[in-house]
């Protein structure tokens, strides 16, 4: 069971509990230290992995201009259209019409895409002309295990340790 759901209703989060047996610096290395109890048999389910000193992370990916803006909202629209054509031809009284419907509601789309995304680039005043990508990153990454097993989890992350 994890820690999320012990000790209140099913579906609401609540703070993890257990013994902390455990720290990392990444996700990865907490990731393998489970990985390794997993290996030795250990009952995992037993064990959760919490995230501290949570930071929001914004990677900078590249200047946006209105030629991408353009760009990103003529492949958006495209999407939508498509779909929307789809849609259309399922109604259509000739079959060979759904190749001339999708095609027309991705060319279509793709056009309101682009003028809506050259409109709302124009519309920052250039507040933000860059694109970027953000993410839920954590400080440390402790692993914590029922108070029933942390002795032996301890145990078995020390053998982890020392094989490096």
């Amino acid at each position: 069971m994890s820690g999320l759901m012990r000790g209140g209703p099913p579906g609401l989060p609540t703070p993890p509990t257990g013994l902390p047996v455990g720290s990392y610096a990444t996700y990865a290395e907490a990731q393998r230290a489970v990985d390794f109890l997993s290996d030795e048999k250990f009952p995992v389910e037993n064990v959760t992995i919490v995230g501290s000193e949570l930071q929001m992370v914004e990677r900078v990916t590249g200047r946006l201009t209105y030629a991408r803006a353009a760009g990103a909202g003529a492949a958006s629209g495209a999407w939508f259209g498509l779909f929307v054509g789809i849609l259309l031809s399922l109604f259509a009284q000739k079959s060979s019409g759904f190749l001339v419907l999708a095609l027309a509601g991705a060319l279509y789309g793709a056009v309101f895409g682009m003028i809506f995304g050259v409109i709302s680039f124009s519309l920052t005043g250039g507040l933000r002309d860059f694109t970027s990508r953000s993410q839920i990153v954590a400080g440390r990454y402790d692993v914590l295990c029922q108070h029933q097993k942390a002795e032996e989890a301890r145990n078995l992350l020390a053998r982890l340790a020392l094989r490096g």
